[in-house]
C-alpha cells in the first residue's frame, strides 16, 4: 500500500541519537513519508556515532541536527513517535489533534560503536513497521 505526503515526528530526550536515527531510516526507508525529530530537552548535537552509522548505511544528511520541539510543534504532523520515556511522558499537546504512539529504545549514547549499530538495527526494524501500520 502506498503512503503518501504524510509527516512524521520523532521525539525523544536529546535528539542526539535515537530520534536523528528513526529521522534519517524513515526518510531513506518510506517513500511518500517525511521525517523530522526534535527533543524535550535537545542536545543540541548530533552523537558523532550516530553520524557515523547512518553515514555507513548510506542514510546520513547534513541538514539532519538537533532541535528543540519549539521549532516543529506548529507543523501539521500526522503522526509522532516517542521514542524514550522520558520523551512519552513529558510529550505535549500539540496545537492540532494528532495520533501519538510509543516505540521505546535503550539510549546507545556513551556506549561503544556497536551499540549504535545494534540501535540502528532495532530502529529500522521496530520503527518502520510500526510508522507504516499507523500511517496506512
Amino acid at each position: 500500500m502506498m503512503i503518501l505526503n504524510k509527516k512524521v515526528l520523532i521525539m525523544c530526550t536529546g535528539n542526539s541519537c535515537r530520534s536523528i536515527i528513526g529521522e534519517a531510516l524513515i526518510n531513506k526507508e518510506l517513500e511518500g513519508v517525511e521525517a523530522q525529530s526534535c527533543g524535550v530537552v535537545p542536545s543540541g548535537r548530533v552523537n558523532p556515532n550516530a553520524q557515523k552509522v547512518l553515514e555507513l548505511h548510506d542514510a546520513w544528511d547534513e541538514c539532519y541536527y538537533s532541535k528543540h520541539l519549539d521549532e516543529v510543534i506548529h507543523e501539521d504532523f500526522h503522526l509522532v513517535v516517542t521514542v524514550c520515556d522520558h520523551a512519552k511522558e513529558t510529550c505535549p499537546v500539540f496545537p492540532k489533534p494528532v495520533k501519538k504512539i510509543h516505540v521505546g529504545f535503550e539510549d546507545p549514547d556513551g556506549k561503544d560503536f556497536s551499540a549504535f549499530e545494534e540501535t540502528y538495527a532495532l530502529i529500522k526494524d521496530a520503527l518502520l513497521k510500526e510508522v507504516k501500520k499507523h500511517l496506512s
